[in-house]
């Protein structure tokens, strides 16, 4: 799905959001479609409807705000190898196959057919650029992954953002680096 598209924006806004517009779909047809019709315009808006069930599914599984500051907090404190011990935790719990790398990837997760290479070493930086993403698309090529990853604490240069975009590269920041440690045990 397209990052930009209706759907995707749909997704990561409030659930509410989606329930509103598919009731104002219903309430549209009702006012405005024959008696005989109605419901079929009505219909227009379940897409809506399911699109408001998967964004509450995923915000009530997200953790609030105080548990993301809680969890990013532990996790600034932690060495390599604890940190590494609780991302492939985490990675496993979420029903991926996790093998350690050496070099630019440090984990190469496996989920089905897909494999995501993940750079999760410089995750303390203050700042990362574009080198570490070169490198890590580099491994992606070299080890045929269809997917790279990488996780950081601090921000990404305006170098990396871009080239990370152009290269299909998750950013793991923040909130959605909670998210996905928020059964390792932190």
């Amino acid at each position: 799905m397209a990052p930009n598209s209706l759907f995707a924006i749909l997704l990561r806004s409030p659930w509410w959001i989606s329930l509103g517009i598919a009731l104002a779909f219903g309430l549209v047809s009702r006012a405005a479609l024959p008696e005989t019709y109605w419901t079929m315009g009505a219909m227009g808006g379940f897409p809506f409807l399911i699109l408001a069930a998967m964004a509450l599914r995923r915000q009530m599984r997200a953790p609030s705000p105080k548990r993301v500051d809680a969890i990013l907090a532990r996790v600034a404190t932690l060495s390599w190898r604890e940190f590494a011990d609780a991302l492939e935790k985490a990675l496993t719990t979420d029903g991926a196959k996790v093998t350690r790398l050496e070099g630019a990837a440090d984990f190469a997760v496996v989920r089905g057919s897909k494999t995501q290479l993940v750079a999760a070493k410089r995750w303390k930086a203050a700042r990362l650029g574009e080198d570490a993403l070169e490198a890590l698309q580099a491994a992606v090529r070299q080890r045929d992954a269809s997917e790279a990853m990488v996780i950081s604490l601090g921000e990404l240069s305006a170098n990396a953002q871009r080239y990370a975009k152009a290269h299909h590269i998750e950013v793991v920041q923040g909130a959605a680096l909670a998210q996905l440690l928020r059964n390792a045990g932190l």
